[in-house]
């Protein structure tokens, strides 16, 4: 996103940080102490397949399992301490920017992470366009006072007018040279990684970056956390800054996904029966992506939904008009009003199912299969979502308006573990 009229000091503001790396010679293999964000990281299986993956993986330090939040925070503080002192850790010699390129058959992308100073929505340099839950602020703002660590970079997003200079030239000449580290993630992503340290390379990109703003694609509630804790720190230092990656849209799309809900205590058939005539429902046939294929062409001209967790797929939509404009808010523009997250929320959880949106209620889950399945094994209702595109996100929040929590995917998302950024270096 362009910012035409921002000065140097209006816009984004990345200084260079002393990364901390994994000593590659101190662990079984990059790709085995690596994890998906902790918000990923969604199913036990999940959790115990990258505890057992290596001793050392990430996720001992971003999702610590102990029985109270405070036995958890101090576990990873522990854990930290312990991996620094004993060299599995190891800070890199001098501060710098990193390029990160992820890329697998279909993808390539590169972006730099930095030390990006904080700023609030209202300054319009990085702009959120999601609500956040508390409890999940309140859980990562414990995490980050134990250990005095960004543990994992957001992914944010800055667009600019497509030419190889400034950022992105420097960007594409670093990825000619060999890189600190190369791997691959199970999921097929290669990942590579290198440093940037030369003065005039920091310089040019943080010339070029300060024209820019940034959204917010991931780490809506990361974001928070560091606003948060930059309040408790009101003296300048390292808390006025957070970890971020930056990747630039114009020359390098995300693939924006859709997150989808899991209704823990609403079995399907009373889902379905609470619709009545205030949606078109029909079943539709499996497997998962057709059903998916059947949502993509329904949600094209209305707001639609899939149900699952019955054994078959439900497809949800063309919903009264008289019921939308009695159930959703009239102050807000008609882009987030039709929205299909607005929809679910304000006209089916709200009004038609009456369900609070609360963790004990509504799960949010990334993997459409990893949905389904739960629904299927514990009995409640899979509500499967469509993306949103990117545009009708970067407007939003250009606009100041925020989508209903958890409404979108973007990615590739950074995988953790690969540069942490200690504050008390």
């Amino acid at each position: 996103m362009n910012t035409a009229g921002h000065t140097d000091s209006q816009g984004l503001d990345l200084i260079p940080f002393r990364g901390v790396r994994y000593v590659p010679e101190r662990v079984g293999s990059l790709a085995a102490v690596t994890s998906p964000p902790y918000d990923v990281v969604v199913r036990p299986d999940g959790l115990l397949h990258l505890e057992s993956a290596d001793p050392h993986n990430i996720v001992r330090l971003i999702l610590p399992q102990a029985t109270t939040p405070a036995a958890r925070n101090d576990q990873a503080a522990g854990t930290l301490h312990t991996w620094l002192s004993e060299g599995i850790l190891a800070p890199d010699p001098e501060p710098g920017f990193y390029v990160y390129e992820q890329r697998d058959a279909g993808m390539l992308q590169r972006g730099i992470i930095g030390a990006l100073r904080l700023s609030e929505a209202e300054e319009g340099i990085v702009l959120p366009h999601e609500g956040v839950m508390s409890h999940v602020v309140e859980d990562r703002a414990g995490l980050m006072r134990a250990t005095s660590a960004n543990l994992e970079p957001l992914l944010l997003t800055y667009r600019s007018n497509g030419a190889t200079t400034g950022a992105t030239a420097v960007v594409e000449r670093t990825a000619l040279t060999e890189p600190l580290l190369s791997t691959t993630t199970e999921d097929g992503f290669s990942h590579r990684l290198w440093a940037v340290t030369d003065p005039a390379d920091l310089a040019e990109i943080r010339s070029d970056l300060a024209r820019h703003q940034a959204l917010i694609a991931d780490g809506h509630h990361r974001w928070a956390t560091y606003l948060r804790l930059r309040s408790e720190h009101p003296t300048p230092g390292p808390w006025d800054h957070g970890l971020v990656l930056l990747v630039d849209t114009a020359r390098y799309p995300l693939r924006v996904r859709a997150i989808h809900r899991y209704l823990h205590r609403l079995p399907v058939s009373d889902a379905l029966a609470a619709l009545a005539s205030s949606f078109r429902v029909r079943t539709v046939g499996g497997p998962l992506p057709r059903a998916l294929e059947a949502l993509a062409e329904a949600a094209a001209e209305s707001n639609a939904f899939v149900l699952a967790g019955d054994g078959g797929f439900h497809l949800i939509d063309r919903p009264s008009p008289d019921l939308l404009a009695a159930t959703i808010p009239n102050d807000h523009p008609e882009a987030w009003r039709t929205l299909d997250a607005t929809v679910l929320h304000s006209t089916l959880l709200d009004h038609i199912w009456r369900i609070p949106d609360a963790p004990e209620h509504i799960a949010y889950i990334h993997d459409t299969a990893a949905t389904v399945e739960k629904a299927e094994r514990d009995g409640g209702t899979a509500v499967l979502m469509h993306p949103v595109r990117e545009e009708v996100v970067r407007d939003l929040a250009r606009q100041g308006v925020t989508m209903p929590r958890k409404s979108t995917s973007f990615g590739p998302k950074p995988a953790s573990g690969l540069v942490l950024r200690d504050l008390d270096l």
